[in-house]
């Protein structure tokens, strides 16, 4: 809310104070009207000043937060802490609670199976081998898939096939890789 509003809000408020002050059993309809009007102008203040969504718990730590009925401000987040609090006292400063330990997923380390295989395709870049293509599941696969670079437009010097298991393994070499070096004219 703004300044503008709280000072219009509050003079709405004030002028409502006075109206309430002056009512008696003979006031005229007239009158009872125009309090009406200054009430309905009041609540239109209020209603352009307010922006937030209506809180849905009596807690001023969490407001908008999930409702509890049995809780005395509504709020389920405060009455679940407060519960634990008193299940705290009830059982006593005990040991706290150990979880039984649950098996991973994944296995401990020892029960860890080997990496799986894998065929790396590998072109030569006049420097050193390079990954080229992604590694595949299926040797058969990755040979045509060389076979293929092979045929293409742009093809390398030389090609090989690595073999990843729990070690690497250069199962199949196309072409000869020869040393290039990137210096024009031998580096004279």
């Amino acid at each position: 809310m703004n300044h503008a509003q709280l000072t219009a809000l509050g003079r709405a408020l004030r002028l409502l104070g006075e109206h309430g002050e002056a009512l008696a059993s003979d006031t005229p309809d007239a009158k009872l009207h125009e309090v009406r009007a200054d009430l309905k102008r009041a609540l239109d203040i209020l209603d352009e000043s307010v922006t937030g969504a209506k809180p849905s718990t009596r807690c001023a730590e969490h407001p908008n937060g999930p409702v509890d009925e049995n809780a005395p401000d509504l709020c389920l987040l405060c009455e679940t802490r407060r519960r634990a609090a008193r299940r705290a006292e009830i059982n006593g400063p005990g040991m706290p609670h150990r979880p039984e330990p649950t098996p991973s997923r994944y296995g401990v380390r020892e029960d860890r199976p080997r990496p799986q295989q894998r065929w790396l395709p590998e072109q030569w870049t006049g420097q050193e081998w390079q990954l080229c293509g992604t590694p595949r599941r299926d040797r058969r696969e990755a040979e045509l898939y060389i076979a293929a670079q092979r045929r293409g437009p742009r093809a390398a010097m030389a090609y090989r096939l690595v073999h990843e298991f729990t070690d690497y393994e250069v199962l199949r070499v196309w072409g000869t890789p020869v040393r290039v070096d990137i210096e024009p004219l031998g580096n004279l």
